[in-house]
C-alpha cells in the first residue's frame, strides 16, 4: 500500500469530520447499519463518535475491507475514537414494524447506549427524528465519512459474531458462510429444512419462494 496515496484517500474520507472540526464542532458522530437486506437474524447499527480526523489505515466501507481487516479495524476503532455502541433491532420487530422503521430503531438505540451524543450526527442516508443536534444525511456515507465508514465496520464484525453463534444453533443453513444472505445453499436449505426461528417471515413471504427454489433447479 502507497503510504501517500492512502494519506490522500483517508484526508477525503475525512472531509466532513475535518470541516466540521474547523468551525468548532468538537465530536462528530457516524452512524451506519448491517443486516438490512438478509433473510435472517437481527439488524445492527453502530455509532461511533471522534474528536478528531480517523486516520486508520484501510478504513473504508465495511463491505469492501476484507474480513481480517474489518476485525482488526474494529478493535483499533474501539481504542482510538471517543465513544462507541451498537443497538440492533429483533428479528420479531423486523417482521412487525417492517425493515426500514427497524433500521431507525436499531440507530436510535446505538445512539440510546452512547455516554455523551456528538454535536454533529452523520448517517448514511436517512435521518433519525430522535437527534435534535445538527445531522447531516451522505448517501453512500460509509465511503464517504471516517465516522460512517468505522460504525460500519464496528456494525458488521458485531452482526458477523452473531451469525456465528447462530450457526451453531441452526448449522444446515450455513449461517457461519452467508451471513442470512439469499445465497444458493442458503436457499436450498431452506426449501429442504424450511424456516429456522430466526428468519424473518417477513422477507421470505416476500421472495416468493417457491418460483426462487423451482429457477435454482435448473442452474449447474
Amino acid at each position: 500500500m502507497d503510504p501517500r496515496r492512502e494519506h490522500r484517500r483517508l484526508t477525503a474520507l475525512n472531509y466532513h469530520e475535518s470541516a466540521a472540526f474547523a468551525r468548532g464542532i468538537q465530536l462528530v458522530g457516524g452512524v451506519d447499519e448491517v443486516g438490512r437486506g438478509p433473510l435472517a437474524g437481527p439488524v445492527i447499527a453502530a455509532c461511533v463518535v471522534n474528536a478528531q480526523p480517523l486516520l486508520l489505515e484501510g478504513l473504508d466501507d465495511s463491505k469492501v475491507v476484507p474480513r481480517e481487516r474489518r476485525e482488526r479495524l474494529a478493535q483499533e476503532i474501539r481504542a482510538r475514537c471517543s465513544a462507541w455502541a451498537i443497538g440492533s433491532a429483533s428479528i420479531e420487530e423486523i417482521d412487525r414494524l417492517n425493515i426500514y422503521r427497524a433500521t431507525l430503531l436499531a440507530m436510535e438505540r446505538a445512539l440510546a447506549a452512547l455516554p455523551a451524543l456528538p454535536e454533529l450526527l452523520l448517517v448514511d442516508a436517512m435521518h433519525l427524528d430522535c437527534f435534535a443536534g445538527e445531522q447531516e444525511a451522505l448517501v453512500h456515507g460509509d465511503a464517504r465519512s471516517s465516522t460512517i465508514a468505522a460504525a460500519s465496520i464496528i456494525a458488521k464484525v458485531h452482526r458477523d459474531s452473531l451469525l456465528v453463534e447462530l450457526h451453531a444453533r441452526y448449522p444446515v443453513y450455513g449461517f457461519d458462510e452467508h451471513k442470512g444472505y439469499a445465497t444458493r445453499r442458503h436457499l436450498e436449505a431452506l426449501r429442504v429444512h424450511g424456516p429456522s426461528p430466526v428468519h424473518r417471515r417477513s422477507f421470505l413471504g416476500n421472495l416468493h419462494a417457491l418460483s426462487l427454489f423451482d429457477a435454482l433447479d435448473g442452474q449447474e
